[in-house]
């Protein structure tokens, strides 16, 4: 049919389809039938007149009336409100067996906190240290046995409070990444400091009194702990019990699931930090009928939104309470290496490539590399063991040079040192090499092979890096870093070339210094990333007063771990700091081991997009496959 036959045959239609949809009173399912013709009129002018301007304009009108259809309102306060009202309660009814679960280990360890000060008093020395102990002693002294909470005034006091309810309550949560195991820690340590820390005030016959000031705030606040370990264990559910998911999928799932029980806390713990500071504060001049009416009152609205209330949704919602999950959106398994990448496109690859091809990573990493690392570092906490027994100001630093050697105190950190190159190269090509084997399945019988042919080479490649990584203390890292571009291609371009091995090595100087600001600024960037995201788990700037033995002023989940860790070994040895720096080791090669293949992967990308830059690889193959359409098939080239 000619355009113009087309076109005349339509017009009437395509007038009448504008008309109604500018007009709000219109028939819904008339306006639907029109754009079902609308569409159908679309594909057949992209099929002959793809060119011409009626396909132009029907595809804005047919676009026009898709964004209306599909245009998202603004969420009103109702729709908040409903969130509140059905979505939370729904999803707290649904998680309450990990919260009657968290609520159960919660008492019992406070249980075991009330019996072991019993049977030893001076437990809570152990639990929350001499110094606070000794204080709270003075105070009853003084007839004020909560002078604790008279310090600083109300205002800084509510900020800090509920910032660190806040933190503590988080987490409780997000500890339970750990298979759970990080959430059991975090609430043992509450529980059980809350239990010795209540049988104290009894010994001393305060027990009423403490009670009245403590729980004043503490009804909010130690509630919301144990309901975040209730979410943290929802959390970790996902990676124990992925059940027909991705244990991936299954956390994504688990972690939104988590989230909204976490924000129901927000302003418990608000409430929390507010009676803290305004009520608690002054709680010597309350009546004891007005803190048992607040305590009460907190106890009951606990209550009523934890577990009468979505008992009550769930009967009146039945058909949402097994509402199936959403779909789980599918990534890219197979990556185009002879393709130019925006620097975009690289970051984003870095982190799909990691989803796809971590599992397979680390399989073959827990049997040739994670041996060794073991080794290195018992062999060493043993050569150095009297540098375990002390805190350090920067610890991860002074740990990192322990387990490493980088501080070459004698031939032994040399060996050590060396050892380590060995297992950042195999670390290096375990990951390289699901660049040219994507599709492969995990084989130690292909790798192995591959490993032992490329590793004297990539060993040399990487051994620049090696000397900036070892030898520069860590404070001058900032300036090295710029010099760093020139040497990171080095590796990926010995590993993943094809040339011989002196052209391999100058190609990857050569992208290095030609791309330099692409390569510096992917550095940087991916080092901050992981940077932020180390912050809540071994936050780098968690700075210890080595002399006063104090806790860190910014305190992550590695500091409240090493603590608990420390607390735990003062029963049985007087080197208690060793086991809690070992616990710190373990957990800085844990986040080593999953953070490295981020900045590998990304190195791979680089390569391949500053090659294809070069050589033109990908275009050469695309022209040598032009004018080959496939006869019985359509593909993207037919509709150019």
């Amino acid at each position: 049919m000619k355009e113009t036959s087309f076109i005349e045959q339509n017009k009437e239609k395509w007038k009448k389809f504008q008309s109604l949809t500018s007009n709000q009173t219109s028939d819904p399912e008339e306006i639907a039938d029109l754009y079902s013709d609308i569409t159908d009129d679309l594909s057949y002018a992209q099929t002959f007149y793809n060119k011409r301007t009626v396909r132009v304009y029907l595809n804005q009108i047919a676009q026009g009336v898709h964004n209306l259809v599909h245009k998202q309102r603004k969420d009103s306060f109702r729709k908040l409100f409903t969130v509140w009202r059905v979505s939370i309660p729904l999803e707290i009814y649904r998680s309450r067996k990990n919260l009657l679960f968290a609520l159960f280990i919660f008492l019992f360890w406070t249980l075991v906190g009330v019996i072991s000060t019993h049977f030893n008093p001076d437990f809570p020395r152990m639990i929350m240290g001499d110094a606070y102990v000794e204080m709270t002693l003075k105070n009853i002294e003084k007839g004020d046995p909560l002078g604790v909470y008279h310090s600083g005034s109300q205002v800084s006091m509510f900020l800090e409070i509920t910032l660190n309810n806040i933190t503590v309550s988080f987490y409780t949560f997000i500890a339970g990444i750990l298979f759970t195991i990080g959430t059991h820690i975090m609430i043992f340590n509450n529980s059980i400091m809350l239990g010795a820390f209540q049988y104290f005030f009894h010994l001393k016959g305060l027990l009423i009194v403490s009670f009245l000031g403590i729980w004043i705030h503490g009804a909010f606040e130690i509630s919301s702990i144990a309901i975040a370990g209730g979410a943290g264990i929802t959390l970790g559910n996902g990676l124990l019990f992925p059940g027909s998911y991705t244990r991936l999928q299954s956390l994504q799932l688990s972690a939104k699931r988590g989230l909204k029980i976490m924000m129901s806390l927000i302003p418990f713990l608000i409430a929390a930090g507010f009676l803290e500071s305004y009520v608690t504060h002054n709680y010597q001049e309350l009546a004891d009928w007005a803190k048992w009416a607040i305590i009460s009152i907190s106890f009951a609205i606990i209550i009523f939104y934890y577990i009468i209330f979505p008992i009550v949704v769930a009967r009146r919602h039945p058909e949402l309470i097994h509402e199936s999950d959403p779909p789980i959106k599918t990534y890219v398994n197979v990556f185009d290496l002879h393709k130019i990448r925006t620097f975009g496109q690289i970051f984003s690859d870095s982190f799909s490539f990691y989803r796809v091809h971590i599992g397979k990573i680390m399989r073959y990493n827990l049997v040739l590399t994670i041996p060794i690392i073991i080794a290195v570092v018992v062999f060493q906490d043993l050569m150095r063991y009297e540098d375990l027994t002390h805190q350090y100001e920067y610890d991860w630093a002074s740990q990192l040079s322990i387990m490493m050697g980088f501080d070459i105190q004698s031939i032994s950190d040399f060996v050590v040192t060396l050892l380590w190159t060995i297992i950042f190269s195999i670390f290096t090509l375990s990951i390289l090499y699901h660049f040219r084997n994507q599709e492969q399945k995990a084989s130690l019988k292909l790798f192995v092979p591959f490993m032992l042919q490329k590793l004297p080479g990539t060993w040399l490649g990487l051994s620049f890096l090696f000397l900036i990584l070892f030898y520069v203390p860590w404070y001058w890292m900032f300036l090295v870093v710029f010099i760093t571009p020139f040497f990171w291609l080095q590796g990926a371009s010995i590993i993943l070339g094809d040339e011989r091995f002196g052209k391999k090595f100058g190609n990857g100087f050569k992208f290095g210094a030609k791309n330099y600001g692409s390569v510096l600024l992917g550095i940087s960037l991916m080092g901050l990333v992981l940077f932020i995201f180390a912050q809540p788990i071994a936050c780098v700037l968690s700075y210890q007063e080595v002399n006063f033995m104090r806790e860190p002023m910014l305190e992550d989940f590695l500091d409240k771990l090493a603590g608990f860790v420390k607390n735990v070994s003062r029963y049985y040895t007087a080197d208690f700091l060793v086991p809690a720096n070992i616990t710190r080791q373990i957990i800085y090669v844990i986040f080593m081991l999953f953070s490295l293949p981020f900045f590998v992967i990304m190195m791979g990308f680089m390569y391949h997009t500053f090659q294809e830059q070069s050589q033109s690889t990908g275009l050469r193959k695309q022209f040598a496959n032009f004018g080959k359409r496939k006869r019985y098939q359509e593909t993207s080239l037919d509709f150019d």
